[in-house]
């Protein structure tokens, strides 16, 4: 089978080979993918950068994996013993091991039944951004109806699911962007969108009962003015350029921030389970939420589809095509 693979760090290093299809273990699946999608993490997982990847055991001086990609959508070509939930031949969504590739393994726990109404491009786009901006609304940040939520980097891929998943649960969404994707956000349903490039949410006076940071570059001083006094706080990541100082800053001061009346600060790390999935999916199905794609590439093209991502200002998601001709 071909596949995407990466036996050292650097996007220069990735190379689509033919490898050996995997036999799925215990309680595993065997994908035939026909589309997946990119994630911020397989930047880091490929580059090795920050440094601090490498320190994750994820390989100190090459990738300890060299197989890349972990969103998809496909079909079940082959289960292993223990699998309950699933049978061969149906179509799935998730987050498996080396989703760039014509095959992937994906644990029973990590899939889905595929909304019937998506095509693969598009349901691929769903596990972990989708996943990640549910937890970190609903498990870490609490939210409640009626509360006012910010989505700071609305535009990017977890951004656009969290500003529907937040109005879907009733929340008054703010949501801060670039000048591009002012548009767009306010079709998902934003209240109101903020153009980051004019005006800063941290100096305008409004307050929050929850602030999300998908993608920021503000100090954790800086979200906490911008917090009601039971507020609550979630970083999930900021910009590459800005991430180890923002994980740090929440990590070290997030619990003085925390002590200040009753507000809460929470470092996010989602967990993608087949709960969840099936929660997005029910979202879906009822036309609460609507994923968002910026950019196709076929699987050949990994490479310039992660440097597109890494160059920033993507609106939603990119995709990776595996099987061209999904049905609708």
């Amino acid at each position: 089978m071909k596949a995407i693979v990466c036996t050292k760090y650097g996007l220069s290093a990735l190379q689509l080979k033919e490898i050996e299809k995997p036999i799925p273990k215990d309680h595993q699946l065997l994908i035939k993918v026909h589309a997946a999608s990119v994630n911020s993490m397989d930047w880091h997982l490929i580059t090795g950068k920050p440094f601090l990847v490498r320190l994750m055991g994820m390989g100190f001086f090459k990738p300890k994996d060299p197989r890349t990609g972990a969103d998809l959508a496909g079909v079940v070509e082959a289960v292993g013993n223990g699998v309950t939930q699933f049978k061969r031949g149906d179509e799935v969504f998730g987050r498996g091991d080396g989703a760039f590739a014509e095959y992937a393994l994906v644990g029973e726990k990590n899939l889905a039944l595929k909304p019937a109404s998506l095509r693969f491009e598009v349901a691929a786009t769903v596990p972990v951004a989708g996943v990640t901006a549910l937890q970190a609304l609903r498990d870490k940040g609490g939210i409640q109806s009626g509360q006012k939520v910010l989505i700071n980097g609305a535009g990017g891929g977890v951004g656009t699911f969290a500003v529907q998943i937040a109005k879907a649960l009733g929340a008054e969404v703010t949501a801060v962007c670039g000048t591009r994707h002012v548009d767009m956000i306010r079709s998902l349903g934003a209240d109101h969108a903020i153009d980051y490039t004019r005006e800063d949410f941290t100096k305008n006076g409004e307050r929050y009962d929850l602030i999300v940071a998908v993608n920021g570059y503000h100090s954790i001083f800086d979200y906490g003015r911008a917090l009601n006094p039971k507020g609550v706080f979630v970083m999930i990541g900021s910009s590459n350029a800005h991430m180890v100082w923002a994980l740090m800053q929440t990590a070290l001061f997030g619990s003085l921030i925390s002590r200040r009346g009753e507000r809460k600060v929470v470092l996010m790390s989602a967990t993608i389970n087949h709960e969840d999935l099936v929660f997005l999916r029910s979202l879906i199905e009822a036309g609460k939420v609507t994923p968002v794609i910026d950019r196709t590439y076929p699987l050949n093209e990994v490479p310039e589809a992660i440097r597109y991502m890494d160059a920033g200002h993507v609106g939603g998601k990119i995709v990776i095509t595996v099987v061209l001709g999904d049905k609708v």
